[in-house]
């Protein structure tokens, strides 16, 4: 087993790398880390004592003072130093960097000098250390305005505003499940007893210029959350996009989406899903006041179309206790889709059988799993 603590635990890598840690718990023990460890130091020495692998995620990125983003980075740098020397461990250290680090920026100048400190701790520590150049990471529940363009344009594309291409340059992107794998791949390479010194240029996923993603989303926007059809999706890049555009739509008041009932002589026709893109279509039965489901995804396009008879859908965001709940009748034909990260369930609630069909998008490979289990 593998200790690992992430400090910046809460925030948006540092929530998708401590939920990643999760799906292995066989391989990683998971150490809470909180951000009021970085004010008391007899909570910061206890965290660093615990961990055999520590991911320092934990920085400012954005303040009206560009010093204050400086001054706050490298404090918390010294401040993870200074724990690990009073406690003597040598944990194996993984920095987050950024591509920034060349850039003539307050943050960029952080993540540069921070990187250099702690490859100075390694050296005389003689602990291994990693300190990753990371490219633009995007991905679900990114803070807009502060994360990522992406997460800023896919916020204002669902609320009712208008995104602007402020530079349209060309941006290398990373989505968060890509740079979660790569640390955990960090964290498992390196022998016992091996000290690794290395500068880690993590790989980009793919590169585009910043209008060509404006109009990716904007496509799903107009195709997806106006008219709930789930667009062309070349590849698992653009399906990784469209999962990170639906994570910032209001799910409760999304769903059920209703469907059109045409119905004559001959009985009734219902269209339940039109797409761009293809998948598997299939249908299950359940018998009254059975439940079906309880697990998540990570990556599957997934969408629920109760038929016959009568359902409970029940979504709750994985790490969050809040349940959303949405009742169907198959007399009113009608969809949820499940986002990805939602542990997510079905119920008979009615008296006779339930008949649902299920769509799972062509992206989707059985053979790697991505059904992971938990209750909502």
């Amino acid at each position: 087993m593998i200790k690992v603590g992430i400090t910046g635990q809460a925030g948006f890598v540092g929530t998708h790398l401590y939920n990643y840690l999760g799906l292995q718990p066989d391989v990683f023990e998971r150490v809470p880390f909180e951000d009021v460890f970085f004010d008391q130091e007899d909570l910061l020495r206890a965290f660093v004592k615990r961990c055999d692998v520590i991911v320092h995620l934990a920085a400012m990125n954005r303040h009206p003072d560009p010093a204050v983003i400086y001054d706050t980075n490298i404090r918390l740098v010294k401040r993870l130093i200074l724990a690990m020397e009073h406690e003597r461990v040598t944990p194996h250290v993984l920095f987050s960097s950024s591509t920034q680090e060349e850039r003539d920026n307050e943050y960029g100048k952080s993540k540069r000098d921070g990187r250099a400190l702690l490859e100075k701790w390694a050296q005389k520590s003689k602990a291994s250390f990693t300190g990753m150049v990371v490219p633009n990471v995007y991905g679900p529940f990114g803070r807009p305005n502060y994360n990522s363009f992406i997460a800023t344009f896919c916020y204002k594309l669902t609320h009712g505003e208008i995104p602007e291409v402020l530079q349209d340059g060309s941006v290398r992107l990373i989505h968060v499940g890509s740079l979660c794998q790569h640390i955990l791949g960090k964290m498992q390479t390196r022998l016992p007893g091996e000290i690794v010194i290395e500068r880690d240029e993590v790989p980009w996923d793919f590169e585009k210029k910043v209008s060509e993603i404006l109009a990716l989303l904007d496509n799903y926007k107009r195709l997806y959350f106006e008219k709930g059809i789930i667009p062309e999706l070349g590849n698992r890049d653009e399906v990784n996009l469209f999962n990170t555009f639906r994570c910032y739509m209001d799910q409760k008041s999304r769903f059920p989406v209703k469907l059109e009932r045409h119905e004559d002589a001959r009985g009734v026709f219902v269209e339940t899903i039109r797409l761009g893109v293809g998948g598997q279509v299939s249908f299950s039965t359940t018998v009254s006041g059975v439940t079906r489901g309880n697990h998540y995804h990570t990556r599957k396009i997934e969408r629920f179309t109760v038929i016959r008879g009568k359902a409970r859908i029940q979504l709750r965001r994985v790490g969050t206790s809040e349940v959303l709940n949405f009742d169907l009748d198959g007399n009113e034909p009608a969809y949820v889709d499940m986002p990805v990260w939602y542990t997510h369930n079905i119920t008979n609630t009615g008296d006779e059988e339930l008949y649902t069909q299920f769509w799972i998008n062509e992206w989707y490979d059985p053979e790697d799993g991505d059904t992971y289990f938990e209750k909502v």
